[in-house]
């Protein structure tokens, strides 16, 4: 046997090993996420929110909704958090240094001035130019703070200094939250009295096309355009069958920026979020779990199915890629800042299972398959390639994502069921046959890039334009 042949068996079996082993992980977390929603829907369905929106009882909320250049959208979701049925609760959108007209909209929908306001600063923060409430009693809920420019984590930790309730919330303010909200995402820090609940997560479901009126989604439609449905199908797989599965686990090292509620007194002594990353959601999740492991404290980080939160995807290839550019960088900056834990027995679950996926699957998957694919080229050009082992290789990769996808869209239409009509069915089955071919191959080539600009010391966050929202007519 040549030496060629030896580094192309060591290649193909190294890279069936590995596909063989990402499978089982995905079977036993679609299998295992079943149980949880299936706990989370019975346990709901005793449940009466409405006392829980009234009840002064209720565990004080302070949302916190960092803005930068959000003038398309930022009326209309501030009306929508204003219109959440919680009684305690306090709005904080922060105003991170705005170019656009963002802050003026604000004072003027909402008659706001600029008061005295003694900001406790826990937390180091950029310069806070000016905290504005509304002379409008009906907004006594709402604070709006103005300061220098810092970036997301600095807004949210001003938000957080600021927050006079236990536990923050936070959101992009591009998003539109269900008005129970906060009743669904408030439940698990009271359920848990044999463990501290340090953070909860929801749903996030993607809005383009869909209907808000008055800063409320009033009807849901599925996204027109290919590459927002194909992350609707995406957003799907990860929230509904993964996270939930990581739950089930206690094993959950990611709650969404885009909206995620943490207890404030562990933000606080664990230092706020780190602005030093721009992947500042998962690694403030994962130094709170640390922080707890590290004190030998009880804890659990929740997170339910109940779609929560709709907010605006990417809707062109450009936007996509500095979004899935970024990510990528957090979560390589994530697992280095806290590498300690790799395999280390001292963190437990964390430690043993949660932080090794991560790198083994998040981290490392799209190198795999870009490396992969070009010593396929390489091998193809050289005559070694064992075609008919590609083929197979192909045929059962792509069949599973295929019918994983299935399984993710059988499981919404069980349990929340928001695409109603038989046809947005047949389209999210299309889109999971046409998603490896398209969406995919884009996503592997962002997160190389985004490997590509951390070496490089690249660490723009990428200007998200949003188109906003509109008010398309409702579909039948």
């Amino acid at each position: 046997m040549s030496w060629q042949s030896i580094i192309v068996d060591i290649f193909t079996y190294g890279l069936l090993a590995y596909s063989v082993l990402l499978f089982s992980c995905y079977i036993f977390i679609g299998i295992y996420s079943i149980g949880e929603v299936k706990t989370h829907l019975f346990k709901n369905s005793f449940t009466d929110f409405r006392q829980l929106a009234s009840a002064s009882q209720a565990p004080g909320m302070s949302i916190l909704a960092p803005a930068y250049n959000e003038g398309a959208n930022v009326i209309e979701n501030v009306r929508s958090l204003l219109s959440i049925h919680y009684a305690n609760l306090e709005v904080i959108i922060i105003n991170d240094g705005s170019k656009d007209d963002s802050l003026s909209k604000l004072i003027e929908a909402y008659n706001l001035y600029k008061t005295e306001y003694f900001v406790n600063e826990q937390i180091k923060t950029k310069v806070v130019r000016g905290v504005y409430k509304s002379r409008n009693k009906v907004y006594k809920k709402l604070i709006v703070v103005d300061k220098e420019n810092g970036g997301k984590a600095d807004a949210l930790n001003v938000g957080v200094n600021i927050a006079q309730k236990d536990y923050i919330v936070c959101i992009d303010v591009d998003c539109i939250l269900e008005q129970d909200a906060l009743l669904k995402l408030a439940k698990p820090f009271l359920e848990n009295t044999k463990q501290r609940v340090i953070a909860t997560g929801g749903v996030i479901r993607i809005a383009n096309d869909c209907v808000v009126e008055g800063g409320r989604l009033v009807a849901v439609n599925l996204p027109k355009k290919m590459l927002p449905r194909v992350q609707t199908l995406e957003y799907i797989r990860a929230f509904l069958l993964g996270r939930m599965a990581w739950s089930r686990l206690n094993g959950l090292l990611l709650i969404s920026g885009a909206f995620g509620a943490f207890d404030k007194e562990i933000v606080i002594k664990c230092g706020g979020y780190d602005h030093h990353t721009v992947g500042e959601d998962m690694e403030l999740v994962v130094r709170m779990r640390r922080y707890m492991e590290e004190l030998d404290l009880p804890y659990k980080v929740a997170f339910i199915p109940d779609p929560l939160c709709w907010t605006e995807a990417p809707a062109d290839f450009k936007i996509l890629g500095r979004q899935r550019n970024r990510w990528t960088r957090g979560t390589i900056e994530t697992l280095k800042m806290h590498k300690v834990m790799f395999f280390n027995p001292k963190y437990g679950f964390l430690g043993m299972v949660s932080y090794p996926y991560w790198f083994l699957f998040e981290f490392l998957a799209p190198i795999i398959e870009f490396v992969g694919m070009f010593f396929f080229i390489l091998f193809s050009v050289l005559g070694l390639t064992n075609w008919r082992f590609f083929f197979g290789l192909l045929a059962v990769v792509f069949t599973f994502g295929f019918l994983y996808s299935v399984f993710a869209i059988l499981m919404e239409v069980l349990t929340y069921n928001q695409y109603k009509r038989r046809k947005d069915i047949l389209k999210l089955i299309l889109t999971a046959f046409i998603e490896p071919f398209v969406f995919h191959p884009y996503v592997v080539w962002s997160a190389v890039m985004g490997n590509i600009d951390l070496i490089q010391k690249k660490n723009a966050w990428g200007e998200m334009t949003r188109q906003g929202f509109n008010t398309p007519k409702k579909e039948n």
